[in-house]
Formats: C-alpha cells, structure tokens, sequence
C-alpha cells in the first residue's frame, strides 16, 4: 500500500548557530534529546523511518501501535522519539533499543516504552502533501491533527511552539537531560526536505577539566590523533570518559613528543578505553597510557553512561590545574526541566 508521500523522503535539517535568532519570521521549539523519525501511515501499515532512512519500526513497536490506534488513517507526520526517565530523557535507553534480538526489543519496549514528540505534519488524506505550504499553516493543522487524534496520556505528544523569545531563551536555560538546546524555523517556509535553509540549531556548550589519561596515535602518520580523557571518581579511580581530536595539524609533531615521555601503565585506575561497551571499535586497544601529569579543558554537548556522546573540543591546556581537581561531577547534568510542564496538559 502506497503512503501519501515517498517512504524514501528525506527530513528537514538545521543548520547549526551560536545565537537564537530574532524577529516576527521565527517560530521557536525545544530540540528534543532523541532519535528524528518520519512517521508514514496508510490503512494499517505503519512505517518508522530515521533521519538517515533507515527503518526504526521493528526497534519501536510501541510507537508503530500507538500510530496505527490514532483515528485517521493517512497521514505523513515528523517528529523525535525519546524514552521518559525520571522527569527526563534518558538517550541511553534509546541506544539500547537498537539491538539485533527482537525479543530484547519488546522486553525493553514493555519496560521503557518511549514517546512520539511530534512537531510537523507532512501529509493527511484531506489536505494531500503539505511540504510546500508554509511553516505557519502546517503547525496550525498540526495542532488540529493532534487535538483530535492524540490521547493526552498516549504515546504520541504535541511539541509545543511559541513565536515569544522570552519563552524560548527559557526552554534553552532549562534543557539539562530533557531539551538538546533549541530550534527555530522560518514561519514562511516550505518543508525543506534534506535542506538546511529553513531552520536553525542552537545548542548549549559546556567545558569540563580532564587528565590526559592517554592517546592514540592518528591512523597513517606516528602522531598523535586524538587524546584519551580521564576523570577521577570518588574512590580515587581514574576513569576513561572521552575522546578530543581536534589538535592542530602545526602542533601536533610537538605534542607527540611529550605526549611519548610520559608514556607509562596503566594510565586509567577505573574503565579504560577497550573495555566491553557498545563504543568500543576496532582501534579501542590502540593506544597509549601517559602518567596522569596533563590537564586540558575541553568543550562537550551531552553525557550519557558517565561518558561525553560525541567527540570533545579542544578549549586551552591547564598547565595551572592539579589532575586531581579534574572529578566526574562536572558531568553532572543539571536539573531537567519537567517534560509534564513542557508538553503542558499532556501528562
């Protein structure tokens, strides 16, 4: 059975900016802390499709039920999945759904059911393909959409919206494990299917002081390719928390050679890089310990599992800061803002 639109489309992207945008031409949204997904219905077949188009409809049954409960039948929407914890998001909850096993899946999808934040309608069987209408008219059918069809207390939520920038420097303030920072959209817009000239991303940096626990060499050259970073727990414990890559190719020659006179085992007292864990990869084992002697100050996004997400950005060296000041409650995430008082009614 053929969708309203192509299975195939490709989602609207953000480019990404230090500042939130002004003016009337802006409607602001939280950026959720999930997994972007196209949501394709007709008739009874449902299809769940990710940012890279691949299928999430057999990672997520709870959602591919709750989308083929609502009471329209054809419709094309746009939205993120997330997994509630503790009046938050836990994006780690969301990683472990992507597992081989089906009977793991549905285990996981029973205990930690995960949601449908929907913020944009691409198609319904009465208005036909809405990817060229402006931003304005499809949020004010979404809104309808959702009034009819969402159960308040169901799995698909309504993302709330507002044009007042005061509201949206709050929702930016107040993300912590919740919100990924903040989104803002042209109100004249088209849907800008794989394009980034329609909306913009911004989102909250944080730095934090870590030992240089260790380093890997870079794949084709014997310099060093990326520093292994290290934090010391509360039983004194030095724990490998992270990567930074971004090291100046002019500097690097240097940096290898002092790097390789401290060279010395074991380099991290707690979880060392290799260990069994779902980022481990082939060159996990490749590196080298260093004697806890450096500090470097490095700017991250997101923690998850008591690690930075992504790769790290190199701020300035702390030749002025003891390697053991440098503890793992700077990755404490601040308090979230509550998803009950986000999504407002919808509990």
């Amino acid at each position: 059975m053929a969708f309203l639109l192509a299975a195939s489309l490709a989602p609207m992207e953000a480019t990404s900016v230090s500042e939130i945008p002004r003016g009337d031409a802006w409607q602001y949204e939280p950026k959720w802390d999930g997994f972007r997904c196209l949501a394709f219905r007709s008739g009874k077949e449902v299809e769940l499709r990710s940012k890279s188009g691949q299928s999430l409809s057999r990672y997520f049954p709870e959602i591919v039920a709750a989308v083929g409960k609502l009471s329209a039948k054809e419709f094309v929407l746009d939205g993120e999945i997330v997994i509630p914890a503790e009046g938050g998001l836990s994006f780690d909850a969301l990683l472990q759904r992507i597992h081989p096993a089906e009977s793991r899946v549905r285990k996981l999808a029973s205990e930690t059911p995960g949601w449908f934040i929907v913020f944009d309608l691409l198609a319904t069987k009465a208005d036909g393909d809405l990817t060229e209408a402006p931003l304005q008219k499809r949020r004010a059918k979404l809104e309808a959409f959702a009034k009819k069809n969402f159960d308040a207390k169901g799995a698909l939520r309504l993302s709330p919206a507002t044009r007042k920038i005061s509201q949206a420097e709050k929702w930016f303030g107040a993300g912590g494990s919740t919100l990924d920072g903040l989104i803002a959209k042209n109100l004249e817009a088209p849907y800008a299917s794989g394009k980034r000239d329609a909306m913009v991303k911004i989102k909250p940096q944080r730095t934090a002081d870590c030992v240089v626990g260790g380093f890997r060499y870079a794949e084709k050259k014997k310099v060093v390719g990326s520093l292994l970073l290290g934090l010391y727990d509360e039983e004194g414990k030095l724990n490998h928390v992270g990567f930074c890559s971004g090291l100046k190719t002019t500097e690097r020659a240097a940096l290898t050679k002092k790097l390789e006179q401290l060279i010395e085992p074991p380099g991290f007292t707690g979880k060392a890089p290799g260990g069994p864990s779902r980022w481990s990869t082939e060159r996990s084992a490749e590196w080298k310990p260093l004697k806890p002697k450096l500090v470097v100050e490095v700017s991250f996004d997101h923690v998850t599992g008591d690690r930075f997400r992504h790769g790290t950005g190199l701020v300035r060296w702390r030749p002025d800061k003891s390697p053991r000041q440098c503890t793992m409650d700077q990755m404490l995430q601040k308090r979230s803002t509550s998803l009950a008082r986000l999504l407002g009614a919808r509990k």
